[in-house]
């Protein structure tokens, strides 16, 4: 039986090397496919002033049919999870499971659509080196740069070599999504969330919405992760997309 193709979405800011231990830790199980984001990473196409996820998605549904891929399993981070909740409620068909990670269903209110602007305007006039230092300890638990400085290192130098443009069209395109909970209840796949114990940009509370949206569905916890669960607790993180691809 042909392994089935799993397709990863970074978050905001970030790139395809984030997934890097699940490239290679799920590899028997599991075609992973980890692709950039307009913009992000190795993608050097032009960008716009906003990057809807509506418009991140269709170019991830044009990678499906680019590869002759039917039916995959979509995984998102954070903003990838906005985006993989975009594709699922445009091409439902096209998904064999659904992996929301450190994420939210959620429309962003007033305050944090403008700062999202501000996040915008700061990449643009400032560089993102400097949103890079304020964003690692938000996205990274006390725990893991505590133990894993060098991690906090890489995640600074990752998303201050991303593009400046790339950066202020994808925070301005985050702040337009509305609330995708109900895409959820209409799914006739398996849907797996996983976020980090000590994830504060993501509280429990926000995946537990998620679950509670989607029948049948379950929860992971990365113990003592943050945000970026699957780089703090590769090994948990591992083992819960092991088991859910299983079942699928």
């Amino acid at each position: 039986m042909p392994l089935p193709t799993l397709v990863l979405l970074h978050g905001f800011p970030l790139d395809h090397t984030i997934w890097e231990p699940q490239r290679k830790g799920l590899s028997d199980v599991a075609q992973v496919l980890a692709p950039d984001l307009r913009g992000f990473g190795t993608d050097d196409r032009p960008v716009p002033e906003i990057m809807t996820m509506e418009a991140y998605a269709q170019e991830v549904k044009d990678l499906l049919d680019e590869n002759g891929l039917e039916r995959v399993v979509l995984g998102g981070l954070s903003m990838g999870g906005y985006v993989a909740l975009a594709f699922a409620e445009a091409w439902p068909e096209r998904l064999a499971g659904l992996l929301l990670v450190n994420t939210r269903g959620t429309a962003d209110g007033e305050e944090a659509q403008r700062g999202r602007e501000d996040t915008a305007r700061r990449a643009l006039a400032g560089g993102v080196p400097v949103i890079a230092r304020g964003m690692v300890p938000t996205l990274l638990s006390e725990a893991t740069r505590g133990r894993h400085p060098e991690l906090a290192a890489e995640v600074e130098a990752l998303i201050a070599r991303q593009r400046p443009e790339a950066v202020a069209a994808a925070a301005r395109g985050m702040a337009l999504r509305p609330d995708r909970h109900a895409v959820l209840g209409s799914l006739d796949v398996p849907v797996l969330v996983i976020t980090g114990e000590h994830d504060h940009l993501m509280p429990l509370p926000t995946s537990l919405a998620l679950q509670a949206a989607a029948p049948g569905s379950h929860l992971a916890v990365v113990p003592g992760a943050g945000h970026l669960s699957n780089l703090e607790g590769p090994e948990a993180f591992n083992a819960a997309v092991r088991t859910f691809l299983a079942g699928i």
